[in-house]
Order: C-alpha cells, then structure tokens, then sequence
C-alpha cells in the first residue's frame, strides 16, 4: 500500500475524508444537526453543505471557468454554511454525494497533471486542487468531531460548560 504513488493515494484519502465527514451526521436528529454550538454559522449540516460548495467550486468551477452563478453555487464560502427551510440531513448529504461523484468523474478524466484555468489564481494543476480539498475535509472533519462530541455529550447529559 505505501508502495503506491501520490496519484492513487490523493483519491482515496479524499474519499476517506469525504466519508467521514458524511458519517458526522449519522444517528443524529435534524434539530441536533442543525444546532449551533459556536458563535459562527457552524453546524454539523452547515458543515456538510459547505463542503458540496468546495467540492463544486474546486471540481466544477475551476475546471469549466463558468461562474458561480451560472453553476448555481453560492458567491462565497461564509454563505455556504447558511441552512435552508427546505436543507435537511437527507438533501444536503443528497447534494454532497452527488458533488464528490462528479469531482471524482473530473479527476478520473482529467488526471492530477491536468491544468486547469476556471480559478481566480490562474492556472491550477488538478493536483493541487485535489490536495486543497483533502486539507478542507481534514479540517472541517475535525471541526465535526467537535460539535459531534458535544452533541453527544448533551443529548446523554454530559455537556461540558460554554464559554459561547
């Protein structure tokens, strides 16, 4: 397995971050998914639903240099955590799983030493790409471990004191 280059590691850890950002939500009710449990618009779906905007705006947007809006994908990342009336565990994962089968279609066609010209840095290889989503997943998964906990935590009696 350590055998194995960079080009065939990078899919698979994506896709391993991928599915344990999904698996935050697991076993939780809406209201517990939805809840917030620091001063920003972070919650576990928010989570989640800002993660489809990355996979789309790094796997849609900057390989076909058509703009967001056209794309139907939100101006920016602090609006991507924003929750919907009609946002749900079931649709916003609907929405990510749909994301990643299509940025995992672009890297299967393209290939990590593809250039592509659709971000506002200019000429970005697929590689790059790739290893800046795999660093959001990672961080945002931690972020998920955290409010996961906490949830948790308080729904079996145990919530720690906020300092929020």
């Amino acid at each position: 397995m350590y055998e194995r280059n960079l080009s065939d590691q990078l899919p698979l850890f994506l896709d391993e971050h991928r599915r344990m950002l999904a698996e935050s939500l697991v076993g939780l009710s809406e209201d517990e998914a939805r809840r917030s449990l620091v001063r920003s618009r972070t919650t576990l779906l928010g989570l989640v639903k800002h993660a489809t905007f990355v996979e789309r705006v790094w796997f849609e947007e900057a390989v076909s240099a058509r703009p967001r809006s056209e794309l139907g994908i939100v101006a920016g990342p602090d609006e991507s955590f924003a929750l919907g009336d009609g946002d749900s565990i079931e649709s916003v994962l609907a929405s990510f799983h749909e994301a990643c089968a299509h940025s995992r279609a672009v890297v299967a066609e393209l290939g990590m030493d593809a250039v592509v010209t659709g971000n506002r840095r200019g000429p970005l290889p697929i590689r790059w790409i790739a290893l800046h989503v795999l660093r959001e997943l990672a961080q945002h998964c931690g972020h998920a471990d955290i409010l996961r906990e906490q949830l948790i935590a308080a729904r079996d009696g145990n919530a720690p004191t906020s300092n929020v």
